[in-house]
């Protein structure tokens, strides 16, 4: 690689200002090279029209964004950051993530609490979308990741997630599955109490 890349390199990496003196040491060259290094790069900067300058502080060199960005650049530093998750939000993407399509139900299973703002939260930052509804009573809505958590999480596919310890899969699998079990048959007995004749069917009601 070039000397004057690897210089361009360290700016960027760096960020701030750095003495040249000590970029000729760590370089393994003379403080002469450096400047004139430094001059071939700025040159070539300012001839080839990109979006970079290279300052000259004193003593020391600095990379800067070239005027021609900054309406650009304000307009991206006023656009709200991306927003952390928090500890919650996480351990319901995570279940999502292994175990989509999935409904909120199935998440609040099993976590033991209330995902509604979680699973919200989700969907507003663009990780988590709607995937339809499941074919059960009240219809509800499926969710799965997007697009954007792939990429925000540097992955191509979903094979690409890391593999979950088997016997915490199997236990949360079998949690899910007796607490689905023990949903319906509460539905099926409800319905059932409802179906069944009242103990003073004898009796006429009259409406007056």
């Amino acid at each position: 690689m070039k000397p004057e890349y690897i210089l361009e390199g360290v700016l960027f990496a760096m960020g701030n200002a750095v003495d040249m003196d000590l970029l000729a040491e760590t370089m393994g060259i003379d403080r002469e090279q450096v400047e004139a290094l430094a001059k071939s790069l700025a040159e070539e900067y300012e001839n080839s029209g990109r979006g970079l300058r290279l300052l000259t502080l004193e003593n020391k060199l600095q990379l800067s964004t070239a005027e021609g960005c900054y309406e650009t650049l304000i307009k991206l530093v006023k656009k709200p950051s991306q927003p952390a998750l928090t500890e919650v939000v996480l351990e319901t993407l995570s279940i999502i993530a292994y175990k989509q399509p999935v409904t909120k139900g199935d998440i609040e299973r099993i976590r033991g609490v209330s995902s509604d703002h979680a699973v919200n939260k989700l969907v507003e930052y663009g990780l988590v979308e709607e995937a339809g509804r499941l074919n059960a009573p009240g219809r509800p809505i499926l969710f799965r990741t997007s697009e954007e958590f792939l990429r925000r999480f540097n992955l191509t596919s979903l094979e690409e997630l890391p593999e979950m310890d088997p016997v915490q899969y199997e236990e949360i699998v079998a949690s899910v599955e007796s607490e689905i079990a023990q949903a319906e048959a509460k539905e099926n007995l409800a319905k059932a109490e409802g179906e069944a004749e009242p103990a003073d069917a004898g009796t006429v009601k009259v409406e007056v």
